[in-house]
């Protein structure tokens, strides 16, 4: 899709914990369609656009969700939350990024996301369950304590409605109350040690990875070893901070002359 520059109005804002909340935009359905697990760019200042995934698959209905971490000492960070409490309409340019779900595929997903990066699996999930209700989900959502999971019950809720979803929670902090559930488990420690001693074998997964670069390479490393296919794996990552080689090769669904 082309990029293009809209403004869309401001109907919610929502804490989901003191450190995140949740920003709901409506625009014309045309305007803000995207692919699950695109991007937007929000307009902060007149030379300043700052990305954000897209945390809702296209439905529409003109809808847009934003998890937005606030981090109060990091300057664009205030004036982001200030925006958003007293702006009726924000400008943003949507769609980006190639991290998209693969509409030909119907391999098991292994979806690993920390903190904010769970709004880009979201999107994911919500694509592929309306696409596929029986389609094999694991998705892994990594934070510093369960309290950073802002929106646990989302993925439980998805967990109780199929049998094929299965949800694992890692924090770094043990919580006060174990994280468990049917096809609900709770991890301690690091994300990629919870991967290594986990899992046996993703060869036949589509493996998608939210987070910083530190993050996804540490993540990437631990499933290369796992029989991970260099082709099926897919990060926003490899495009603004690309190593070589990534596993050695990223996965792209960017076929020449796709629109």
């Amino acid at each position: 899709m082309t990029p293009r520059t809209l403004t869309c109005l401001v109907t919610e804002v929502e804490d989901l914990t003191p450190d995140v909340f949740r920003v709901q935009l409506e625009g014309r359905p045309e305007a803000v369609a995207h692919d699950p697990g695109q991007y937007l760019e929000l307009k902060l200042e007149e030379d300043l656009w700052v990305p954000f995934s897209i945390a809702n698959a296209h439905a529409g209905d003109g809808t847009i969700e934003l998890h937005i971490q606030h981090w109060p000492e990091r300057e664009n960070s205030a004036r982001l939350r200030e925006l958003m409490q007293v702006a009726e309409r924000l400008t943003l340019r949507l769609p980006g990024g190639d991290c998209i779900l693969d509409p030909d595929s119907t391999r098991p997903l292994l979806l690993v996301a920390a903190g904010t990066g769970f709004s880009q699996m979201k999107a994911i999930v919500e694509a592929a369950l309306h696409d596929d209700p029986a389609r094999e989900i694991d998705l892994w959502w990594a934070a510093r304590e369960r309290r950073d999971l802002y929106l646990e019950r989302l993925p439980r809720a998805w967990v109780e409605a199929h049998a094929n979803v299965r949800f694992h929670a890692v924090t770094e902090v043990a919580p006060e109350e174990a994280v468990a559930g049917e096809r609900v488990i709770g991890h301690r420690g690091r994300i990629d040690q919870a991967l290594a001693t986990t899992l046996d074998d993703v060869s036949g997964h589509d493996v998608y990875v939210s987070g910083s670069p530190g993050m996804v390479y540490a993540c990437v490393d631990v499933l290369a070893s796992l029989g991970l296919a260099p082709s099926r794996v897919f990060s926003d990552v490899f495009a603004y901070a690309p190593r070589d080689p990534i596993v050695p090769t990223a996965g792209s669904l960017v076929r020449e002359g796709r629109s």
